[in-house]
């Protein structure tokens, strides 16, 4: 479900009751955890919490992406950046739907969820905060970066 609405606030108040609630309850956690320098805003028709592109330049011109929320068509989409570059924090997150009993659905980055309830939300948080801008910048920074060859010398 792609949404115009320009604001967090805005793109919530147009969900039915239910997905409004299990987006808020996620997003809460969100910005409970997020740390300074990442920015919420509105980006392809998500929630999106990011680097301000003005401190770096990305290919889109856009915030540099770190965690999004957003009501798709049959679920909710929670998308953890990090747990897709990061083994630690893929194997963490894993390691705690496991312990709390709860199934995880997911993809590369996208971890899909009816109900703020089937998610173990301490755990999400404390990955979303174990970044700093900085160093999602370096992660970035780095990613973009060509290997260098090495020929027989």
């Amino acid at each position: 479900m792609r949404s115009a609405a320009t604001t967090p606030e805005a793109y919530l108040e147009q969900l039915p009751a239910d997905r409004r609630a299990a987006l808020a309850a996620v997003r809460n956690v969100i910005l409970a955890n997020l740390p300074n320098g990442f920015e919420e805003s509105m980006a392809s028709g998500l929630i999106v919490y990011g680097v301000a592109s003005q401190r770096i330049a990305t290919p889109n011109a856009q915030a540099l992406w770190y965690v999004a929320l957003a009501a798709q068509k049959n679920y909710n989409s929670l998308y953890l950046m990090s747990v897709y570059g990061n083994k630690d924090h893929e194997r963490r997150l894993r390691d705690a739907f496991a312990k709390a009993g709860k199934k995880l659905d997911m993809g590369k980055s996208c971890i899909r969820f009816h109900e703020a309830d089937e998610l173990p939300l301490h755990v999400i948080g404390e990955l979303i905060a174990s970044v700093s801008v900085e160093k999602w910048i370096a992660i970035f920074e780095a990613s973009r970066r060509k290997p260098t060859k090495r020929g027989n010398a």
